[in-house]
């Protein structure tokens, strides 16, 4: 596709995805019965009666009711005369005779409208719910976001929408004890926890006679043994909600986990700067060196070989003569990467990590693979599947550039195998920044909607890497994992697929033995093995000064060409997911 040709839907697709943010958090409700608040009105409408009758004799074959001006729609007349009328009048010639008033020679079905009719219906209305949030009081002006000199206060506070009725309570418990609030703001106080944390469940009842959903937090209280201004101790504050209004929000995947983040600083691959100088590297990338002297952005003139091997990869003058360009590229994302690092709640060097480990910044396609992939994050059409489906939010913006609204209103489980074909493709071609007329072959400018879609299919890979393990140990992730070790097998669940991780996961259970990576990376299958490098490249790699592991080289080629764009409906090709011949479905809820 050619560059001008992207900048329609790159507009649209940026506008739209920009700011969406994965949910997959949980609110929970007060009663077994899903919430509803609703009315009913009445309401004034005029049906239409219109009558299907046979040319030959006007012979009434079936009734249609509207309550709209206008012929029936198609949808209608199917609805009340069935598909195989519907195709009888919809093949129906026009009959020459009707002017003249004889349509005995005519053939096939016709409309015409009986009767308008006042009427009155009851319209059930969906209300505005009332909706709450939290925050912290006392935890101001500290070093560190999640650091106060003091325990701090939980404020609660709820919103009623309708007009002349207003939150009358606050209820809810802390660590199984109830507390109450007389209107629309609480505050409690805290107290230290151990590093698990406490349930918070929060409501609010309304004058309008009922309440609001219940919601749920994870509260964690620890004393950081050090000063946090450098006289007083501190305290570690961390919060897990999807309610809140506090600053920063949580990480939506340790939400997704209901895990909270290890005490202190994180390990250096979950770091997350705020600036792009954190994330500086100076890698000698062997592939990303060989793509740059091919495509005439290094220049290796001065090397007796061209600076390329027959495979591609830059030779050993190759990488000497392009280091500086190397350099050069492999850190001129770093500003998009924290930006949707902090977009979607991530941590930055976990991404640059994974784009080095992938592509090592190359986002061209890759089409000598038995998997096509396609940009910095190497989607393949079953990652475009699982953002799809595990990301709702994600779905709900995308679907509708692609399909109409009336098939995305079903959800992605539920549209045709056609329909979800199309989305993936449409999905890879998003990240795809091939361009046949852009410098390098590259388009550029698309990289900053791709690096967020990368983003967004790493939440949706926490989303579905945790419904992996509870569907295995029947508790929620943070319970039976920690915060690394999920960080771990999201990076499994991304390269691999989740057939692989449920079988390392149950095997690892069924030896007895506690679901840590150093356990779990034993019992991978053979084809399922190159998850456990993976993982451990990405998670070693540090800025700078380490060298990054390469992938496997392409396919030798003694002339580089520039990948074409993807087609909207990829064909699937067999791969680790699901684990050769093993079906890798044990559950609905796992793999829907």
């Amino acid at each position: 596709m050619s560059r001008l040709a992207r900048v329609g839907l790159l507009f649209l697709l940026g506008a739209l995805l920009a700011g969406s943010l994965l949910l997959w958090q949980r609110a929970y409700q007060a009663a077994d019965e899903p919430y509803n608040r609703q009315t009913e009105i009445v309401t004034a409408f005029t049906q239409y009666e219109w009558w299907l009758s046979r040319w030959s004799d006007n012979r009434l074959v079936c009734r249609i009711y509207t309550d709209h001006e206008g012929w029936p729609t198609p949808n209608e007349i199917q609805t009340y005369c069935g598909h195989t009328l519907y195709q009888q009048w919809e093949n129906t010639q026009p009959c020459e005779g009707a002017e003249q008033g004889d349509t005995s020679s005519c053939q096939g079905l016709y409309l015409h409208q009986i009767a308008a009719t006042p009427q009155e219906r009851t319209v059930l209305i969906n209300l505005p719910e009332p909706e709450m949030w939290l925050s912290l009081s006392g935890c101001e002006d500290t070093l560190r976001a999640n650091v106060c000199e003091r325990i701090p206060t939980l404020v609660l506070r709820a919103e009623e929408p309708l007009p002349n009725e207003y939150i009358t309570a606050i209820n809810g418990t802390l660590d199984g004890e109830p507390f109450s609030c007389a209107g629309d703001r609480c505050e409690i106080p805290l107290q230290a926890t151990d590093a698990r944390g406490v349930e918070v469940v929060f409501w609010a009842d309304s004058s309008y006679g009922d309440s609001s959903r219940k919601y749920d937090a994870l509260v964690r209280v620890v004393d950081t043994g050090i000063p946090a201004d450098g006289s007083a101790p501190g305290w570690y504050v961390d919060v897990l909600s999807d309610r809140w209004d506090g600053g920063q929000p949580p990480s939506s995947c340790a939400q997704a986990w209901e895990s909270f983040p290890s005490l202190g600083e994180p390990l250096p691959w979950l770091a997350n700067p705020d600036t792009p100088d954190a994330l500086v590297s100076q890698e000698p990338y062997v592939y990303l060196a060989g793509r740059l002297i091919a495509y005439g952005l290094a220049d290796a003139s001065s090397c007796a070989d061209g600076g390329l091997l027959p495979n591609g990869w830059a030779s050993a003058c190759g990488l000497e003569v392009a280091r500086e360009s190397v350099d050069t590229w492999q850190n001129q994302f770093d500003t998009q990467i924290i930006a949707a690092a902090q977009t979607y709640n991530l941590p930055a060097q976990l991404l640059k990590n994974l784009f080095a480990q992938e592509s090592q910044f190359w986002p061209g396609a890759v089409r000598d693979l038995k998997t096509q992939e396609f940009g910095m994050g190497h989607l393949t059409e079953q990652g475009a599947d699982a953002v799809l489906l595990w990301n709702p939010d994600f779905f709900a913006q995308f679907c509708p550039l692609v399909l109409d609204a009336e098939a995305c209103n079903l959800g992605y489980d539920a549209l045709p195998e056609e329909d979800k074909a199309t989305l993936r493709g449409a999905v890879t071609l998003s990240v795809n920044p091939s361009c046949e007329d852009c410098p390098s072959g590259i388009d550029l400018s698309q990289l900053d909607f791709s690096i967020e879609v990368f983003a967004q299919t790493v939440e949706a890979n926490c989303a579905q890497a945790g419904q992996v393990i509870e569907n295995v140990t029947g508790r929620v992730p943070g319970q039976t994992v920690s915060y690394e070790d999920l960080w771990r097998f999201t990076l499994v669940n991304y390269h691999a697929g989740p057939g692989c991780l449920y079988h390392a996961l149950q095997e690892t259970r069924r030896d007895g033995d506690n679901l840590t990576w150093e356990n779990v990376s034993r019992h991978f299958e053979p084809g399922c093995q190159t998850a456990v490098t993976f993982v451990e490249n990405v998670t070693s790699m540090q800025p700078i000064v380490t060298p990054t592991p390469l992938p496997a080289p392409p396919a030798e080629t003694a002339t580089p060409t520039i990948p074409s764009p993807p087609t909207l409906m990829p064909t699937s090709t067999p791969g680790a997911y699901p684990p050769p011949g093993r079906e890798a479905t044990p559950t609905r809820e796992a793999y829907p």
